[in-house]
């Protein structure tokens, strides 16, 4: 017989493990040696060591799943029950029994673990929830569009929740994107509609504009594109590909009609400079005039000098205003000179000259007459009255005699 720690082998081939109370057999060994038969059945019994070993391991780390482990457990007690192995079986079954107890509290952990993560996911769909509402208050389509898409996303793959709870928030989740969609589908249906009537906007504008690049109004024409690219600007914008096409049209036009006014105008620069030189002269002649000496041929070469210059044409418009007014001085002047000499050659105005000397002179002897009285009888104070009334009548006179004079020139 030959007998190991756990076991025996007896001489019919027999072989027994030893349990707390007595012995079993747990099957026979004929193919050799007793000793290579304890050590195939002690190496049965390393191999349920090493599981119940494994599950233990698994069990410290949290890497199974506790119904997993339990199955585990239960599978493994009833093969070393049953074990046809030589070994200390009994502490397998405590081992087992211990893993029991680490399995009710990873159990435990696991029901704590799965409760808080039942509450993040309702935090994080509410989270979800809370953004849309916000997105469907918002006007920034292709963001907030696109953002929708992650939400919903997000939405399909956040961990499950309490069935009504989930519901309600998927209510208002789909009710969100419905507000959205609906104001986005308003929104664009009114661009649309306007870009439809800024379309139809531009499309006259730029007929308008085509009929008026070859008119003959440089001034006016200007003034009249101006009024029609402040009416492009209100007008908005059509689609894209037709808001090009049409800008191309009022463009060219507007371009053809400017590049023909530039053209015109400056040839008019050039004619309005030889003009201002020609003008120059004609005021270096008319102001040669001055002073007036002699009406008559004054308004003769005058009148010569208007000719041509209205015969000229335009000058450059910031030296228009100076040269008239140069030109205006010399016509002032001759206008005064006739004035003058008719003034002078005028018999009425000329009596009443002579009529003013006459009374001044008349005054004066009165008042002689009237200071010489005063003298004799020693009233210098009538004297020195009349005396002033005297002096001053005596200005008077000087001035009426020189009017009175200048008749005689």
């Amino acid at each position: 017989m030959t007998e190991a720690p756990w076991g025996r082998v007896d001489d019919s081939g027999n072989v027994y493990v030893r349990t707390q109370d007595s012995e079993r057999l747990i099957g026979s060994w004929q193919a050799g040696p007793p000793e290579e038969g304890l050590s195939f059945y002690q190496r049965r019994f390393d191999g349920l060591a090493a599981e119940v070993t494994l599950l233990e391991k698994r069990l410290k780390a949290g890497g199974v799943d506790p119904e997993t482990a339990m199955t585990t457990v239960a599978r493994l007690r009833e093969q070393i029950e049953n074990a046809a192995a030589v070994g200390d079986l009994a502490t397998l079954i405590k081992r087992l029994d211990q893993s029991v107890a680490l399995v009710d509290q990873r159990k435990a952990e696991v029901k704590e673990q799965r409760k808080a993560e039942k509450a993040q996911a309702l935090v994080n769909r509410e989270a979800i929830v809370v953004e849309a509402e916000k997105l469907a208050q918002t006007t920034s389509w292709k963001s907030s569009g696109d953002r929708f898409k992650v939400l919903l996303d997000e939405w399909k793959n956040a961990p499950r929740v309490d069935r009504s709870a989930e519901q309600a928030m998927w209510k208002r989740f789909s009710a969100a994107r419905t507000a959205f969609d609906r104001a986005r589908r308003a929104h664009f249906a009114a661009l649309d509609v306007e870009r439809e009537q800024a379309k139809v906007i531009k499309e006259r504008l730029a007929t308008e504009a085509e009929s008026l690049k070859d008119s003959a109004d440089l001034t006016e024409t200007a003034r009249g594109f101006r009024d029609l690219m402040a009416q492009w600007k209100r007008a908005g914008r059509a689609g894209k590909g037709d808001d090009e096409l049409l800008w191309l049209r009022f463009k060219a036009a507007q371009d053809a009609f400017f590049a023909r006014k530039n053209e015109k105008e400056a040839g008019d620069a050039i004619e309005q400079a030889s003009n201002l030189t020609a003008k120059q002269e004609l005021l270096v002649k008319a102001e040669a005039l001055l002073p007036i000496t002699e009406i008559g041929p004054a308004k003769g070469s005058l009148r010569e000098i208007t000719r041509q210059w209205e015969a000229i044409g335009h000058v450059p418009r910031e030296d228009k205003a100076k040269l008239e007014q140069r030109l205006k001085k010399v016509e002032d002047a001759i206008r005064r000179a006739e004035e003058d000499q008719w003034t002078r050659q005028d018999p009425a105005a000329k009596a009443r000259a002579q009529d003013a000397v006459d009374q001044l002179l008349a005054a004066i002897a009165k008042l002689e007459k009237k200071r010489d009285e005063a003298a004799s009888k020693s009233n210098e104070r009538g004297v020195a009255d009349a005396q002033a009334s005297i002096d001053a009548r005596q200005e008077w006179l000087a001035q009426a005699q020189q009017a009175l004079n200048e008749f005689s020139q």
